[in-house]
């Protein structure tokens, strides 16, 4: 047997329940097998048992009080996965669907991904099963200073540097942050995602999604395309399809579709400046639901229920949440002519979607490459807090723009060198692994 089958074999059974933290292991080890071939070191010093098994995993109760004064306990969760390369970095997560399995696969998928972005962090990610939907101010406030005062403990700017993700934006780091400040006396840069105002970085909230488009304008360049004029299509409709869409139309795209847990809407005329304007005022302001486009655009259709991938276009940013889009829907994007994916969000596309996407040889850039952008200016946030300094939008526009530049080219040249070009899951996979399995054996057995 294998060393990768193996290690495969081992974390099956330490985590067989885990589905989404067994998915993302299997799809990164698989393609590390010309690495793994080619350097022994990596099974002598155990690299690949290491790299699987998490430094640690935190879980606590978080207890709070709902404006009717009835009591509720959700989970906090935190998964410090390593710190190889940098003190531990990745978002926290408010969502039902939150458990230690989800969180594991974030914390792996996080690792490679902040290795890409050049800058020193390592991976971790975080969250609770809490869901802030429906709830008030008043309700989140108390929830989130519940759990930092238990949370506080294991972050520091120099230890693990939580941010946001999906139900934890810029209201919930607020309040975060504010509780971490009351129970250390400290200022500091300890969460990412601030307000400009108090420590945070201007461009992090476009970050994610700019940087995705920037990786689909990269792959096209490599064939002598670019993304003016062609259809996109868009699931999500939070923060990362928000700004998706935005550069997108800044470029020429023509985007069709955004998308809720409810359903789909789809503009065949285009969701330009003005309309886009409208979803976010929509979702981020009065916290409505994506069919309300339809009521404000008449000439948009709302598909109930249904995601976007059977509508017809060049290329798809599927931006929502992991394995989104499967199998059946990949099927649907290769036989409408679809020629480039771009993931906004992390492992959005199954096993079996990518495998069809590569055997179609599509531009297929896979989420810890595509969307690295968000953990990247979340890096150059932390560079300004240690040194008390803010730079302006365009210096940190023209950062991500390079960091962006420099994950594609190592990505690209990485899958080249081992003869599979443009195979970017593998390019990404391989690149990541190297630069944080030299450092675990640079600083020893720990």
């Amino acid at each position: 047997m294998s060393y990768i089958e193996e290690t495969l074999q081992h974390v099956r059974e330490q985590s067989g329940t885990e589905t989404e933290f067994l998915q993302s292991v299997e799809e990164t080890l698989r393609s590390l097998k010309p690495v793994i071939d080619e350097h022994p070191k990596y099974r002598r010093y155990a690299v690949l048992e290491r790299l699987t098994e998490p430094d640690r995993m935190i879980m606590f109760r978080v207890g709070w009080v709902d404006e009717q004064g009835v009591y509720h306990v959700n989970r906090g969760y935190r998964v410090q996965f390593n710190n190889a390369i940098g003190p531990y970095k990745g978002g926290l997560r408010f969502h039902p669907s939150v458990n230690l399995g989800i969180v594991k696969f974030l914390a792996f998928e996080q690792v490679f991904k902040n290795a890409l972005t050049t800058l020193p962090m390592g991976g971790a990610k975080g969250g609770s099963d809490f869901d802030p939907k429906g709830r008030s101010d008043e309700e989140v406030m108390s929830f989130c200073q519940s759990f930092m005062t238990e949370f506080a403990r294991y972050i520091g700017p120099d230890m693990d540097v939580p941010a946001g993700d999906i139900g934890v934006g810029k209201r919930e780091v607020g309040y975060l942050f504010g509780q971490y400040k009351k129970i250390t006396s400290q200022f500091n840069g300890v969460i990412t995602g601030k307000d400009p105002n108090w420590g945070g970085s201007l461009m992090r909230p476009q970050a994610t999604g700019y940087g995705t488009v920037y990786f689909a304008e990269e792959m096209l360049g490599t064939k002598g395309e670019s993304l003016g004029g062609k259809r996109c299509i868009v699931s999500g409709s939070g923060n990362v399809a928000q700004y998706t869409v935005e550069k997108l139309t800044m470029l020429g795209a023509k985007v069709l579709t955004l998308s809720d847990s409810g359903g789909t809407i789809y503009d065949k005329d285009g969701i330009d400046r003005e309309k886009l304007a409208f979803v976010m005022d929509l979702k981020n302001n009065r916290r409505g639901r994506i069919s309300e486009y339809v009521e404000k655009y008449p000439s948009a259709e709302y598909l109930d229920g249904a995601n976007p991938w059977s509508i017809p276009c060049e290329c798809a940013f599927p931006s929502a949440t992991q394995n989104e889009l499967e199998l059946e829907d990949a099927k649907a994007l290769v036989k409408n002519g679809c020629s480039l994916v771009s993931e906004g969000a992390n492992m959005p596309c199954t096993a079996e979607a990518v495998g069809l996407f590569l055997e179609n040889k599509l531009m297929y850039g896979p989420g810890k490459a595509a969307n690295a952008g968000g953990v990247a200016t979340s890096g150059l946030e932390m560079a300004q807090n240690a040194q008390h300094l803010s730079w302006p939008r365009e210096e940190v526009k023209g950062r991500l723009r390079s960091i962006m530049k420099d994950i594609h080219t190592l990505v690209s040249e990485t899958a080249a060198q081992y003869g599979r070009p443009h195979d970017y899951v593998m390019g990404a996979n391989i690149a990541g692994f190297v630069k944080v399995a030299d450092a675990m054996i640079d600083q020893g057995i720990v």
